[in-house]
């Protein structure tokens, strides 16, 4: 459990391969996966080190990016929290972190359910198949 103090975010670094996916791709993905309105966290999981963000690494990403974010805003018709900011030194997580949902299948059903982490994105964006 963190104590939220080092100013740090729980992220994924994303390494693909533009050829085959791409960044608009990629971003389409992400909203669909967070709660982009919740500035407090996301779904259960509450402070800072929770918030939502896009963390790029060009000029290209940035604008990318906050195109995005302007067409989500305007599509939920509410301002979007996700902060979209230029990548720093990435940090991987311990070992016991690492695919957790895979190590611990049942215990991330019940913790994404429990968490409304289902509900509110089929609030935000419908069904999906």
């Amino acid at each position: 459990m963190s104590s939220g103090g080092t100013g740090h975010t729980e992220a994924v670094q994303v390494t693909y391969d533009p050829a085959k996916v791409t960044y608009e791709t990629l971003l389409k993905a992400f909203w669909r996966n967070v709660d982009p309105v919740d500035a407090g966290g996301q779904f259960c999981d509450r402070g800072a080190e929770y918030r939502s963000g896009i963390y790029v690494h060009s000029p290209a990403q940035q604008q990318q990016a906050q195109a995005s974010k302007t067409q989500i805003a305007a599509q939920l018709g509410k301002s979007v929290a996700t902060e979209i900011v230029s990548a720093g030194p990435f940090y991987k997580a311990e070992g016991y972190h690492q695919d957790y949902y895979k190590k611990n299948p049942l215990q991330y059903k019940f913790y994404k359910w429990n968490c409304g982490r289902a509900q509110r994105l089929e609030a935000l964006w419908g069904k999906t198949n």
